[in-house]
């Protein structure tokens, strides 16, 4: 009985240790040891993809790294006050969509005619209500018009002309696409179309910027959000996985909310952020286990970039990427925002 008792012990503590060093492996970039549980918390990003120190100068790194912190007080400041993960989230993208750093509201890319069209969606972790809008045109906040979409209208997504008539409808002012001009935007789409066969070439995760957001609240529920422009020199009225729940944008209270950036195509085809959601539901995998499983394994088996943020309900976080670098950062409750870039933070 004693040889029994004392094997199961060195098993148990096998397992144990074996636990420890996978969660605090370096081998994932951006992975987190689990952080809950906490009163509440988020997580944001700014895009995945060609991010690498020498690339980047001083002062636009220091710019990245101000803004995303930023964000990160200002859901900070929603979620302390007993803000819903609803508010939070919108209120976070918005000011991110406000930015030019990013490609999302002001900052989007431009497409192969030079406009610039913008997808969208937020998803509710409490009811699983979700709303989507895409190729929209002509709003300065598409996550915004997302939540309309959920709250006031019996549909989950709405695009182009319909979703812009349905924004003027519940009262959003539209803006001229001027609005969304950057040179620096506007300089990326010349070069692209200067490239020999660019219409066949290139990833969304190299045109980093997308953004998104994932929230806990004091109530203990859970919501997700992601705005882009999508990829430059996108044709056709390509949409890609912003927009779609289950892709680019989950929220169920029972296991995690995610939020995705990265080469979309790739992220529909894998339904990436529904996948680490039932890898927990189904599979009992913990938020940093599944995350990696499916952005670390199952994504680049396809030939998949980008990354992932996402939270679960005890405020454990996982912010995985198989790219070079990702902007990204979270901060929980009575923390200090943490923001990072490159994928060796």
């Amino acid at each position: 009985m004693v040889r029994k008792t004392t094997k199961r012990f060195q098993t148990l503590a096998i397992g144990w240790m074996l636990a420890v060093i996978v969660c605090l492996s370096p081998g994932i970039p951006g992975a987190v040891a689990q952080e809950g549980p906490a009163g509440y918390g988020l997580v944001i990003h700014g895009g995945a993809g060609t991010i690498s120190r020498k690339n980047m100068t001083p002062e636009r790194e220091a710019a990245y790294r101000a803004k995303l912190t930023d964000a990160l007080e200002k859901g900070q400041s929603v979620l302390t006050a007993g803000g819903s993960a609803l508010n939070a989230v919108e209120a976070v993208i918005n000011l991110l969509e406000d930015s030019p750093l990013f490609n999302a509201g002001k900052g989007a890319v431009f497409t192969a005619q030079g406009t610039n069209e913008l997808d969208a969606s937020i998803m509710d972790g409490r009811t699983r209500n979700a709303g989507a809008v895409a190729g929209v045109r002509h709003i300065r906040n598409p996550i915004s018009l997302a939540r309309l979409v959920m709250e006031k209208s019996p549909h989950v997504m709405l695009s182009g002309d319909g979703a812009e008539i349905f924004a003027g409808l519940q009262g959003m002012d539209l803006v001229p696409q001027s609005y969304f001009f950057t040179r620096r935007r506007w300089e990326s789409l010349r070069q692209r179309i200067r490239q020999e066969g660019a219409r066949q070439s290139g990833s969304a995760a190299e045109e980093h910027g997308t953004v998104g957001t994932v929230a806990l609240d004091r109530d203990g529920n859970l919501a997700a959000g992601t705005s882009t422009g999508g990829m430059t020199y996108k044709q056709y009225g390509r949409i890609g996985d912003s927009p779609v729940i289950g892709a680019g944008t989950y929220a169920n209270n029972k296991t995690c909310a995610v939020s995705a950036t990265g080469y979309g195509e790739y992220f529909i085809r894998n339904v990436v952020s529904y996948d680490i959601s039932a890898q927990m539901e189904y599979r009992g995998l913990s938020l940093r286990e599944a995350a990696a499983e499916v952005i670390m394994n199952k994504l680049p088996a396809l030939g998949g970039t980008g990354g992932v943020i996402a939270i679960d309900a005890n405020g454990n976080i996982a912010m995985p990427f198989n790219t070079s670098g990702m902007y990204r950062g979270y901060a929980l409750e009575n923390g200090t925002p943490v923001v990072k870039i490159y994928r060796d933070e």
